[in-house]
């Protein structure tokens, strides 16, 4: 299937080999040189994914997903050069769904943009299946979902949390298990990666936060009552 991909990156050698990856995967990729110009495009067009450097020139990368995240739950991979954990959860904080650290292999960023587009899109999904716990509503044909009759908006990473915990409810899920279920690949970076995703679930769902359980060293829990 044919994607569209904006890519949101000042280096023009840099921008132009992830392109040519993507386009050799078949998708149509959109280029942005800075963070404007990248805010416009997402005014006037639908993609299916972005990738957004961090060091951009007008606006930088974390303005521009703060300002995406306002109306969309696209999905988000952040690219940047620095290598602080402080500046990886801030993304994470403000909606990102995954982070790469340059310098980085492309065949690496494809598998990544891959794997969010499959988990995101997923063909094969049951056209009528839902699931309703504690007052939390999920519609997984048009992922959406809801907190006593309201809609909230969940990035794809959070959908996929919320998701996987209440399949599994009542049962203790570990931060590693919480990992390769979103990304699908062992994460060797600080575990608060999968706290800050969690902190920012639990402000969404507001009343039902206390469903969401932490289990001290180990991970999480869904509390079907609480």
């Amino acid at each position: 299937m044919q994607y569209k991909i904006l890519i949101v990156e000042d280096e023009t050698i840099l921008r132009e080999i992830v392109k040519d990856y993507l386009v050799n995967e078949g998708h149509e990729v959109i280029e942005a040189i800075d963070g404007e110009q990248a805010l416009e495009l997402f005014q006037e067009q639908d993609f299916h994914l972005i990738i957004l450097d961090i060091m951009l020139p007008k606006v930088d990368g974390w303005a521009v997903c703060r300002r995406i995240r306002k109306t969309s739950n696209v999905p988000i991979i952040m690219l940047t050069a620095r290598v602080d954990e402080d500046d990886t959860l801030l993304g994470f904080e403000l909606g990102a769904d995954d982070y790469v650290t340059k310098p980085y292999s492309p065949p690496i960023l494809l598998a990544r943009v891959k794997r969010l587009l499959e988990s995101r899109y997923k063909i094969n999904e049951p056209s009528n299946e839902t699931l309703t716990k504690n007052g939390i509503s999920v519609d997984f044909s048009s992922r959406t979902v809801k907190v006593d009759g309201n809609n909230i908006n969940l990035t794809h990473t959070e959908f996929e949390i919320l998701t996987y915990l209440m399949q599994n409810h009542g049962i203790v899920i570990t931060r590693e298990q919480l990992v390769q279920k979103v990304w699908g690949y062992d994460y060797n970076g600080d575990e608060r990666t999968i706290n800050t995703h969690i902190r920012n679930l639990r402000t969404k769902l507001g009343s039902k936060s206390k469903v969401i359980t932490t289990i001290i060293r180990t991970g999480y829990k869904f509390e079907e009552t609480v």
